[in-house]
């Protein structure tokens, strides 16, 4: 009967060295409050604004991987209204002429439309203390450059929303517009839901404001629209206003009526000049993007190393330097391949391999033992790690040494040959000597050589671990397998 009409207003502090209109160091980490001020971002009478050139040049990197149209002259409006955190009194911003315009973003297969990106100066922080009543206020993020990018209401769920959310961060994080930690307050995301009838009359637009998490977002558009519907069916009217979150109980509250754009009084920002876009220091013809796209990237990941797994394939798309890492070794470890093998092209087959041995070690096994799992921990070089992988590939270590061998890698940055030799762990390898110790075994194992005989197929598996444990796991499980297998059916 109902169905929600959804559209994202997201606010994304940028990666600079400095604010929006001044000087003052742009540092996001920095916990000393009011230490990054200046008279023009605490709003002093008589300063004057001066334009950030790399914020405008990211906003303008942004709205070309979005598939935005980038304008060609753009300007600054003062948007009034009254807060403790926004010393002058108003907040400049944009309104008629934004940078970009008219793009979008596939999520999933749908194209999700984006109305417009602009560039703004952030507020300051409140912080609240419960204890003297008192609220404080930070100014070391007022000013900080803030980009807001608002789609048109095409959403429909918050399944829907949380995805677009979180593509939208791996593309400003890819591009490194911003590192858009939600945690940090970098990204926000506020959400204008209305209900419409299926029969095509329009409902009232609810905002929620500042979700600082991408479960937030799914969790309160799917609450909201639960609440807006029960409203709409005991036959009352859903108010229009703009509500908060509350993340422990799991619902949406009121804070105040909604403003409408009138209640700002936008006017041309009298200090700052048209920006046109065309020309120096600008040239938004010849703007390329600084780095692969995430959707492109997921394409060569498929198509150049046959990653089909989806939650493999994403943890390289949510982690570039793990990516980086990746793509460093696996085109090491074929150089290792050509030379040591003297081959001047690797077939298939064998590339597929050594991507497969390169993948499940790196993910499964070192990204366990770092911490954090943060790749750039690892004292492991490319170079070693395909050594490593060579090793492997070529049967010279068993999987429960090779283990070893990584984390001793890890932990001293050595090669894994060194560390083989260093330790005395160098594989168990001749047939004659794997003979040997499988009559031995067979001996000292007399009934779980009767229970095979018997049809038991788990007692092989049994006299296996016997074998490798003598070997310490120096010898290839598949060797021993096939020497048990010949002297058991003899």
């Amino acid at each position: 009967m109902y169905k929600p009409v959804i559209g994202l207003e997201i606010h994304t502090q940028l990666k600079t060295d400095s604010k929006m209109f001044c000087s003052c160091i742009n540092d996001p980490e920095n916990r000393n409050p009011n230490e990054y001020v200046c008279p023009v971002c605490l709003g002093h009478p008589g300063t004057l604004p001066v334009i950030n050139r790399k914020a405008v040049l990211k906003v303008l990197e942004a709205g070309k991987a979005l598939n935005c149209e980038l304008r060609d002259v753009s300007r600054f409006d003062r948007k009034s209204y009254f807060y403790p955190d926004l010393p002058k009194g108003y907040q400049i911003s944009q309104d008629r002429r934004p940078l970009c315009y008219s793009g979008y973003l596939e999520v999933e297969g749908k194209r999700i439309r984006i109305n417009r990106i602009h560039l703004e100066e952030d507020t300051g922080r409140l912080v609240h203390d419960n204890e003297s009543g008192h609220s404080l206020v930070d100014f070391n993020r007022s000013g900080v450059p803030l980009m807001e990018l608002v789609t048109e209401a095409d959403i429909r769920s918050g399944g829907e929303a949380q995805k677009f959310a979180e593509e939208l961060r791996l593309i400003l994080k890819h591009l490194d517009i911003s590192d858009a930690n939600m945690n940090q307050g970098q990204m926000r995301v506020e959400v204008n839901i209305s209900l419409s009838h299926m029969e095509g009359r329009k409902g009232t637009r609810v905002e929620i404001k500042n979700l600082n998490s991408f479960r937030a977002v799914g969790r309160s558009i799917e609450y909201e629209t639960e609440r807006q519907k029960k409203i709409l069916e005991r036959g009352e009217r859903v108010l229009q206003e703009t509500r908060g979150w509350d993340e422990n109980k799991g619902i949406t509250f009121s804070q105040r009526e909604k403003e409408s754009v009138d209640d700002y009084r936008y006017f041309p920002e009298p200090d700052l000049p048209p920006l046109y876009l065309s020309e120096p220091p600008f040239n938004k013809e010849n703007l390329m993007l600084s780095a692969e796209l995430p959707q492109e990237k997921r394409r060569r990941f498929r198509e150049e190393y046959k990653i089909i797994d989806k939650n493999d394939l994403e943890i390289f798309i949510n982690n570039k330097e793990l990516a980086n890492y990746f793509e460093n070794i696996v085109s090491e470890s074929l150089n290792c391949l050509k030379e040591k093998e003297n081959k001047e092209d690797v077939e298939e087959k064998e590339k597929e391999k050594i991507i497969n041995i390169v993948k499940s070690y790196l993910l499964t096994d070192l990204m366990g033992l770092l911490e954090e799992k943060m790749i750039e921990k690892t004292l492991i070089t490319p170079k070693n790690f395909a050594e490593f992988a060579f090793l492997i590939y070529k049967k010279e270590i068993s999987s429960k040494i090779a283990k070893n061998v990584l984390k001793e890698m890890n932990i001293k940055g050595d090669s894994p040959s060194h560390i083989i030799e260093e330790k005395g762990w160098s594989q168990v390898g001749g047939v004659e000597e794997i003979d040997l110790l499988v009559k031995e075994v067979l001996e000292e194992n007399k009934e779980a050589v009767n229970d095979y005989k018997e049809g038991k197929e788990t007692a092989i598996q049994f006299l296996v671990g016997k074998v490798m444990a003598k070997t310490k796991g120096r010898a290839a499980p598949e060797e021993v397998n096939k020497s048990l297998k010949k002297h058991l059916q003899n």
